[in-house]
């Protein structure tokens, strides 16, 4: 009897613990088949990698669409920023077509001091060099304009003493020429100081830019602000290239105008004095 009752106990046991088993095993197999479908990814992989034309469509679409090269900028740009751009193009083309319009007008300025060197002087009357000068030369001009007022010293002219009216006519005729030399400096200078502020509006527009992508899509990812900080960065890039080769022109042609200014004043105040000695011996 007790081995009987031992048996029942052994036998419940046994069913309870083979019970506890199937139940362990049903719920790890269950949680197994629930973590299954991420590997499903693998084939699709495998897939691609199989395919080595598949997985390089999307690396020559995003080379072939490259949003942060120095062409995106005027086709992904905005009417202002296009603004920007052609007023920087206007100002840089205008700064190089001065400085080299400037820099013959020197080059000739230095032939014609050359050839009143070589030719007025050497001439037996004012009349003579004055002639013997080329046309366009403006040492012809301030030869030309003392010589006539030495003729035209009459009417309410006649009377200021000859030495100040001499003075005064060959006076205006350097300051002429001081003003011809001097013409489109000061855009140079314009554009040396103000196209660096031009430059920093295209970057502020293009943080706005940048910060309005932020905005709109709720986060700051980097290609949301990739494209517009790149941008606002080519502006001032742009407003510095436009300014400095502007500023080191107007200094270059500054600097040389004093040098033909020096020579058409010295030639001036010796026609000053060839004038009053011509009329006094005369």
């Amino acid at each position: 009897m007790i081995v009987h009752i031992k048996f029942k106990v052994l036998a419940r046991t046994w069913a309870l613990a083979l019970g506890l088993a199937f139940v362990s095993v049903a719920g790890v197999s269950t949680s197994a088949m629930a973590q299954t479908p991420a590997p499903v990814a693998a084939p699709a992989a495998t897939a691609v990698a199989a395919d080595p034309a598949a997985a390089k469509k999307p690396e020559a679409g995003s080379a072939a669409e490259n949003p942060y090269g120095i062409a995106a900028l005027w086709s992904t740009s905005d009417a202002v920023a296009k603004g920007v751009l052609l007023i920087l193009a206007i100002m840089s083309m205008g700064s190089w077509y001065i400085l080299a319009v400037k820099m013959l007008e020197q080059r000739k300025a230095g032939a014609h001091a050359r050839e009143a060197a070589e030719k007025f002087w050497g001439a037996g009357t004012v009349a003579q060099g004055t002639a013997a000068l080329h046309k366009d030369s403006p040492y012809q001009f301030i030869a030309a304009a003392g010589l006539d007022a030495t003729k035209k010293h009459d009417g309410l002219m006649g009377h200021i003493p000859l030495n100040d009216w001499i003075s005064m006519s060959v006076q205006r005729s350097i300051d002429r020429v001081n003003r011809e030399l001097q013409g489109g400096l000061s855009f140079l200078a314009t554009v040396g100081s103000i196209s660096p502020f031009v430059g920093l509006f295209g970057t502020v527009w293009g943080i706005y830019h940048a910060l309005t992508a932020i905005g709109i899509s709720g986060q700051a990812s980097i290609d949301k602000v990739a494209g517009p900080v790149g941008e606002a960065l080519i502006m001032t890039a742009l407003g510095l290239a436009v300014a400095v080769p502007a500023v080191l022109a107007y200094n270059w042609l500054i600097s040389r105008n004093k040098a033909v200014m020096d020579d058409v004043r010295s030639f001036g105040g010796d026609l000053h004095a060839v004038l009053l000695g011509s009329s006094a011996k005369s």
